[in-house]
């Protein structure tokens, strides 16, 4: 397997305009990302909406590819940026990290590799943490996945949901972090947004109904996301440490 990282991001997100510019101990946060991917010793590149966005990077030493900005979501942008970076089609794998991830571990691109490797039925792969309190189960924030039977490292995702799950077991927080191979994300993206998709608000469920396997890799926490102000502030907090 080949695999390639790739960073989708924009200027226009909804709850918080302009973020992956935003300055997180003296480096906008895309640059932090696109760091942190590149210590995973895997390639990476920077899936732009924006020229601000390519030219940051490339300022950084980094390689950006600008992509149409009215493309709907990150995969069709990974997508975009992957058949311009590698007309080829050397690279077989596609791990999508979020841009809004400043301080991931480099450890968990790799991660999602592996896991298309150990598991020859899963079309893509993607990350999962135990709940971090009891109002995970009712906040509809928290996409929550249901998992299959199996061990404690990897097991085959059976649905995703924002509603609240019932009863006793671990309830497990979704990471939005995948690995795709590329024959799967080139048929996910030229599908059109399923019904469960639409009503959960969740393009993963797209995948499932279309008969693709989604396998999920356990992790301890999820890394920092930023999606909002205060997100941003204590992202600015742990930089400071």
């Amino acid at each position: 397997m080949n695999p390639l990282i790739m960073i989708p991001a924009r200027m226009s997100a909804t709850r918080l305009p302009g973020k992956p510019l935003a300055d997180i101990g003296g480096a906008p946060m895309i640059v932090r990302a696109w760091r942190q991917a590149t210590k995973s010793g895997l390639p990476a590149v920077v899936a732009a909406g924006d020229p601000e966005i390519v030219e940051v990077i490339e300022a950084a030493g980094g390689r950006a590819v600008l992509t149409d900005p009215a493309l709907p979501s990150g995969s069709d942008r990974a997508l975009a940026a992957l058949r311009a970076a590698d007309p080829d089609g050397r690279h077989d794998v596609v791990v999508n990290l979020q841009g809004d991830m400043p301080f991931a571990d480099p450890g968990l691109a790799r991660l999602c590799a592996d896991l298309l490797a150990a598991e020859p039925q899963c079309d893509i792969a993607t990350l999962v943490a135990p709940e971090a309190d009891a109002s995970d189960r009712t906040n509809v924030d928290v996409v929550k996945a249901v998992l299959a039977q199996g061990d404690d490292a990897r097991r085959r995702a059976l649905y995703f949901t924002r509603s609240t799950l019932y009863g006793d077991g671990t309830v497990w927080r979704h990471v939005g972090i995948y690995g795709y191979r590329r024959a799967a994300l080139e048929q996910f993206c030229a599908a059109p947004p399923s019904p469960l998709e639409q009503r959960e608000k969740l393009e993963q469920l797209r995948a499932l109904e279309m008969g693709l396997q989604i396998w999920a890799a356990v992790i301890a926490e999820p890394p920092l996301s930023v999606d909002n102000p205060a997100d941003l502030e204590a992202a600015r907090a742990f930089a400071a440490l």
